[in-house]
């Protein structure tokens, strides 16, 4: 199912804290950093925070400049983005900021938390997730129901902390403030667990006054057919890599990448890559790895088509090549059709060799681009 970008956004002090513990709120950042954060709401089509942050800051999550606010009218949006908020008790001050100021919200919660929410904020829609929070289906929800393709969470720690352990994070920006707490109660920006192995990649790093931006992108894979952020960053490549296949007829343009479970990049490939008329894309990717590199076991293919299940052109198809590359996972944008070969199930073929085949079919529009030249299957 399509989810929304998720952006993660929170100020830090040198040593990892997102406030001190005293009855004022720290603040991290100065105007111009604010005016940032304005812009970045400005862009987004929702704000989320956790229930902690609304009783804790009482924030009231605007669009502050009047330019921004009339641009997004002028786009046909709302004058603010869509207030989100996450509470498994539904236990929330109906007299906060959040709830008084703003357009719409919406509050994400259990069955049972959903009774007592509906009676303090009769105002906002309550969407019960059933008997514990669901992260996966919150976003589901906010993208297939509410529209939101642009999700800004603004904390706090727990909530930035469960994105990130759960793959679910595109993209955090953080702010690193020159001030030390020192503190050793005052509320870190992630707390313990298990997070998804590998290096986030930098992105971008600015200075604003005196603090430092910082962006980031996880790499890592998902696991099994959950699909995480990350899987989405690696598919996007590979459909970019198809459009680098020379023009053909008779074969489909393809791109295919190599990821390993630390989201190291081991190898790409695309059809017809170095002059081979019949090579494909995830042959090509493959072909530039030592067969006995142990992360292939753990890696996942990414192909912008599903791979091949037969092939007249070599003796294995990219099927049956994965496979014995020791690879298990493979992430794809679109199912095979059949202009050239009938009935053709790369993914049957995969599921029957052990592997677990995630189909992101929000992909496949980008993935049929290269390829718009080729005849309709029959039929």
């Amino acid at each position: 199912m399509p989810l929304p970008y998720v952006l993660l956004s929170a100020a830090v002090s040198l040593d990892g804290c997102l406030d001190d513990t005293g009855p004022e709120r720290l603040l991290l950042s100065g105007p111009a950093d604010f005016d940032r954060v304005d812009e970045v709401r400005a862009s987004a089509d929702a704000i989320l925070v956790g229930a902690g942050t609304i009783r804790a800051d009482n924030p009231r999550l605007l669009v502050n400049s009047p330019e921004r606010r009339a641009a997004r009218i002028a786009a046909g949006r709302p004058e603010f983005p869509l207030k989100v908020t996450v509470s498994g008790s539904g236990d929330l001050d109906p007299a906060a900021h959040f709830w008084q100021t703003g357009g719409d919200k919406v509050l994400y919660t259990t069955d049972e938390g959903a009774v007592r929410a509906r009676r303090l904020a009769p105002a906002a829609d309550v969407v019960p997730l059933g008997p514990r929070l669901d992260w996966r289906a919150l976003l589901e929800h906010l993208h297939d129901v509410r529209g939101v393709e642009r999700l800004m969470v603004e904390g706090g720690g727990t909530v930035h902390t469960q994105l990130l352990q759960q793959g679910l994070a595109d993209e955090l920006q953080l702010v690193l403030a020159p001030i030390l707490v020192g503190d050793p109660d005052a509320p870190r920006l992630f707390g313990p667990g298990g997070y998804q192995r590998g290096r986030l990649r930098l992105v971008e790093s600015r200075r604003i006054a005196d603090v430092v931006l910082t962006r980031y992108e996880p790499t890592a894979p998902g696991t099994g057919d959950l699909p995480s952020a990350a899987d989405r960053h690696w598919l996007a490549l590979a459909c970019d890599l198809a459009q680098r296949c020379p023009p053909s007829t008779t074969a489909f343009s393809v791109g295919a990448v190599v990821v390993a479970a630390d989201g190291t990049e081991l190898a790409r490939g695309y059809s017809r890559e170095a002059g081979d008329p019949v090579v494909h894309a995830e042959e090509a990717a493959l072909g530039k790895l030592d067969p006995a590199d142990p992360r292939l076991a753990s890696a996942t293919v990414y192909s912008s088509l599903e791979p091949c299940a037969r092939r007249a052109s070599r003796p294995r198809p990219c099927a049956r090549l994965i496979l014995d590359a020791g690879v298990r996972r493979v992430v794809t944008a679109w199912r095979e059709p059949d202009t050239f070969v009938a009935g053709a199930d790369g993914s049957g073929v995969l599921a029957a060799g052990g592997a677990d085949v995630v189909v992101l079919p929000e992909y496949e529009e980008r993935a049929r681009r290269p390829n718009r030249h080729l005849p309709a299957p029959p039929g």
